[in-house]
């Protein structure tokens, strides 16, 4: 069901539009030269700014929507945007400054990013303060079910959303629905979500009639066993509807030429401005307190479950379980000087040479060791799908706190929750806010760095 854009959002959004189209009228007035400004350039540029925001979403924003996904489309308008524009110099004006369009393009948006984020934050904290442009919400299904979005509720009051009642469904269930329907209606409430797990098919039907008769949105959580989020895409045959289980962004050609490129980029300025005097000096540190190589190598499993070399700085002695066995807390194989690497993840540098080769990712899941693999195959559902995109040097799940050793079954299960809606969700923003949090989190030291 379509998304009801609240109480404010009505005006809200028509604000934008004109504001935006205001800003980047004024700017082309204020920044270009009389040869390009124009009519009929200013009518361009409205409709073509129009245009692509209604493509890729620009204005689709919501109070759950993440800022690095608004981040992305504001890159997206950009881009668009500036190629239009230069399009149509190209075509109609003959003496056209190209700095000066570029220039008039980065301005008029970085100005509207930055509109955009404050109404965004401002949204969010009017909400916390005065509890205005607020959403009803109740909760229907077994309460150990909904508790998590229930605490979610109560937890965020900057999203809007005001959790009045949960219905628990563990008694007569016909009846609870039944005083759902009653209490929506009478409370106007703006949202119900159900649990899945608790509903028969011809109860979910009576739902979605009741939601779309009384003008309702209805939202349903999936069974708490398929914890991995369904990104359905919908295609037709002709006219028939085809429901793809998952759409992956980096099946797109042009996604994987923008990531490709950042990888290429990323790991040549760390092979030649780092890497290049780092490796003689740990080398110097490595060898003169254990034998062996400097560099340790391990087959690991990549994109479609090929094997590939993975390098590592050696942080361990010599010793015949490496390959088996992980490293855990205390571990006596780990040398003074692998200690620190390990801590403050240096020894994972090496593997800038594997994302340059094109073996991995600087940013996607984590490859595990053969064995591992193979057994954490067998044993955790939907493990395998993290092999339909490359392996990266570090990952979602890795700044979520589920690196280093595997202590229990847990561990696994949301490193590779993590790692499915990466996947499922990836962008270019997403790898820059990711790598800047392992930055940050290599900086501090994290508790499962050993």
């Amino acid at each position: 069901m379509k998304n009801k854009t609240g109480r404010y959002s009505a005006y809200i959004r028509p604000f934008s539009y004109v504001l935006d189209l205001a800003i980047i009228n004024l700017f082309a007035f204020l920044f270009l030269s009389d040869v390009v400004f124009s009519s009929y350039f200013a009518v361009f540029i409205s409709l073509s700014w129009i245009i692509i925001s209604l493509n890729i979403g620009f204005y689709e924003v919501y109070r759950f929507t993440k800022v690095v996904a608004i981040g992305n489309r504001i890159l997206k308008q950009f881009a668009l945007f500036t190629i239009v524009c230069f399009a149509f110099l190209g075509l109609y004006i003959k003496d056209s400054n190209a700095r000066e369009t570029l220039e008039y393009t980065v301005i008029s948006v970085i100005a509207i990013a930055c509109i955009k984020i404050f109404i965004y934050y401002f949204l969010r904290k009017y909400r916390t303060l005065t509890g205005g442009n607020f959403r009803k919400v109740v909760l229907l299904g077994n309460s150990k079910r909904v508790a998590q979005l229930a605490s979610f509720f109560e937890d965020n009051p900057d999203y809007g959303y005001q959790l009045v009642k949960t219905f628990s469904s563990e008694t007569d269930k016909k009846a609870t629905i039944e005083a759902c329907y009653q209490f929506v209606k009478q409370e106007k409430i703006d949202e119900v979500y159900c649990s899945l797990f608790d509903l028969t098919n011809p109860q979910v039907d009576e739902l979605i009639d009741f939601a779309d008769n009384n003008l309702k949105i209805l939202k349903f959580l999936p069974d708490n066993k398929e914890f991995f989020a369904r990104n359905l895409k919908l295609d037709y045959y002709g006219y028939i509807p085809i429901l793809s289980l998952r759409s992956i962004p980096l099946d797109d050609v042009i996604n994987q030429v923008i990531k490709r490129t950042f990888d290429i980029v990323f790991s040549l300025i760390i092979i030649v401005f780092v890497l290049s005097w780092l490796i003689p000096l740990l080398a110097f540190f490595i060898k003169s307190e254990s034998e062996g190589p400097i560099f340790f190598t391990q087959m690991r499993n990549g994109l479609n479950y090929m094997e590939f070399n993975c390098y590592k700085f050696r942080s361990m002695r010599l010793n015949n379980i490496a390959d088996i066995e992980q490293v855990s807390k205390n571990d006596p194989r780990i040398t003074k000087i692998g200690r620190f690497m390990r801590k403050t993840s240096i020894d994972e540098l090496p593997q800038f040479f594997n994302v340059f080769l094109g073996e991995m990712s600087v940013v996607g899941p984590r490859p595990h060791m053969v064995s591992h693999t193979e057994m954490y195959a067998l044993k955790v559902d939907k493990f395998m799908v993290r092999h339909f995109i490359k392996p990266g040097i570090t990952g979602l799940a890795q700044t979520n706190g589920f690196r280093g050793e595997v202590e229990n079954e847990q561990d696994i299960i949301y490193r590779v929750k993590y790692d499915i809606f990466y996947m499922e969700n990836w962008s270019l923003l997403l790898d820059l806010k990711i790598v800047f949090m392992t930055l940050i989190n290599a900086v501090k030291g994290e508790e499962k760095a050993y």
